[in-house]
């Protein structure tokens, strides 16, 4: 959501550089949420719950995000008809040292269910930096990533090993592709389908996916083919600061 936040332009919280939204801005990116009538919207960058419901103020939707003490936390919008069940944050996502002046993100771990079955969902917005690079690279980014990679494949073990339908969402900031040695990585946990590989999303011009479903489990025979969508923006005269930098990226599930 790009510095999602209603905090006045003098916090020091913030950058100087941010671009503070207007109510225009902001019912924009409300009308784009209800457009999506999806039944579960991961988001990131949100600065708490009053921030995220002047976006996702539509009706019948709960709201969840991470108990993080940062600006910039991942959350959740589900609709009301689905149960569901808050996991303990993963606050291994943030690798850094207890000292570090800004820690790392953790992610929103949640299950869903309909009644029927029953969907464990981890919503993620990882280290920037590290594109396309390779294992090898020693940059700050790289190194880091690969260490909260290492912290998924823990938690894809976990889900494999108790059998449970999954998925890991958000903002993995990297152009992951099936011969990725990063998803290599996450493979080697267990099965994995990611469903946006062989592809390119239109966003904002067109660009390589760095936001990603990865579905394990069970999961991965409810996809429903060619059901991969990006929904993009069509404001010609605002800025991906108005708006977000991230267009909408969803699949569609068959639970049975």
């Amino acid at each position: 959501m790009s510095w999602l936040t209603l905090r006045p332009a003098q916090d020091q919280s913030i950058p100087d550089d941010v671009y503070r939204r207007n109510d225009t801005d902001m019912a924009k990116l409300a009308a784009y949420a209800a457009r999506l009538h999806s039944d579960v919207i991961a988001f990131q960058e949100a600065d708490g719950l009053p921030a995220a419901a002047r976006v996702f103020n539509m009706p019948g939707y709960r709201l969840f995000l991470t108990d993080d003490p940062v600006v910039q936390r991942v959350g959740v919008a589900v609709r009301d008809t689905l149960s569901v069940t808050r996991n303990p944050d993963v606050t291994a996502l943030n690798v850094y040292s207890a000292n570090a002046p800004h820690p790392l993100r953790s992610g929103l771990d949640i299950t869903v269910s309909d009644g029927k079955a029953s969907l464990r969902i981890l919503v993620i917005h990882l280290k920037t930096g590290c594109w396309d690079n390779p294992p090898s690279e020693r940059q700050h980014a790289c190194p880091t990533l690969r260490s909260q990679f290492a912290v998924l494949s823990d938690w894809i073990l976990e889900r494999q090993d108790e059998g449970e339908p999954f998925a890991v969402v958000g903002d993995f900031n990297r152009r992951m592709t099936e011969g990725d040695p990063f998803f290599h990585e996450l493979t080697e946990a267990a099965p994995l389908l990611l469903t946006t590989a062989g592809k390119a999303s239109p966003c904002w011009g067109g660009e390589y996916f760095i936001d990603h479903i990865v579905l394990g489990g069970a999961a991965r025979d409810w996809l429903v083919r060619n059901s991969l969508r990006v929904m993009s923006f069509h404001e010609p005269d605002m800025s991906p600061k108005a708006l977000s930098d991230h267009c909408p990226v969803s699949v569609e599930l068959a639970m049975p």
